[in-house]
Formats: C-alpha cells, sequence, structure tokens
C-alpha cells in the first residue's frame, strides 16, 4: 500500500536520522498516527498546516505492507478524498517495521 504523510521540520529531521526507515514515536499528546492516503491530501495538510510562520512543510510517500495495514480501518475525515488510517501510537513501532523501502519526500511547501 502507498502511503503518505505530510510533516513539518522537526518530524522530517527525525525521519533523516532513522535513514528515511522510519517515523519517529508520537508524543504523549498525540494518540494516533495517521498516514494518508493521497497525495493530494499530504500536500493539503502540509501546505496548510506545517508550511506556516516561515517554516517548512513537505510530503513524504512510503509503502507498507498491504496485509498488515489491512487491519486499519481507512477514515474519511472531510472530503471524500481526505482519507487516513488511524494507527494508534502504541503500535507505531511494530507499523515502522512493515515499511517496505525508504520513506521519500516527495514536495516540500513554504520556507521562503
Amino acid at each position: 500500500m502507498v502511503l503518505y504523510r505530510p510533516v513539518g521540520e522537526a518530524e522530517l529531521k527525525l525521519i533523516a536520522d532513522s535513514g528515511y526507515k522510519e517515523f519517529p514515536p508520537r508524543l504523549p499528546d498525540q494518540p494516533i498516527f495517521y498516514p494518508v492516503l493521497n497525495e493530494k491530501y499530504a500536500s493539503e495538510i502540509a501546505e496548510k498546516w506545517n508550511a506556516v510562520g516561515g517554516n517548512k512543510g513537505f510530503v513524504t510517500r512510503f509503502v507498507a505492507d498491504d496485509s498488515f495495514c489491512g487491519k486499519y480501518q481507512v477514515r474519511t475525515v472531510g472530503r471524500s478524498y481526505h482519507q487516513e488510517l488511524w494507527i494508534p501510537a502504541e503500535e507505531l513501532e511494530e507499523f515502522n517495521r512493515h515499511i517496505i523501502g525508504d520513506i521519500e519526500v516527495i514536495r516540500t511547501f513554504g520556507g521562503e
């Protein structure tokens, strides 16, 4: 399954520190890790939420094992293309083990 994750600069640094192999643990006030199912939605989040106040926002793309991802329900959280998987924070480490290949940055917003 191809998934996308909008991130800010701090989260991207942590991803880079892992060799682009995994996402960092969630913060205590972040109970869910939510990769999104399409680039359009990920780009909206990166541009409108992450790339504010002179900051940069990034869209990452990665592949995760279909059978593992199938245990999570696709949630639509707005428009029809606003689709996410909700991964409980305590399952993120296991989710990371099901990423195939590298996490790649495919779009950058802001920071002018």
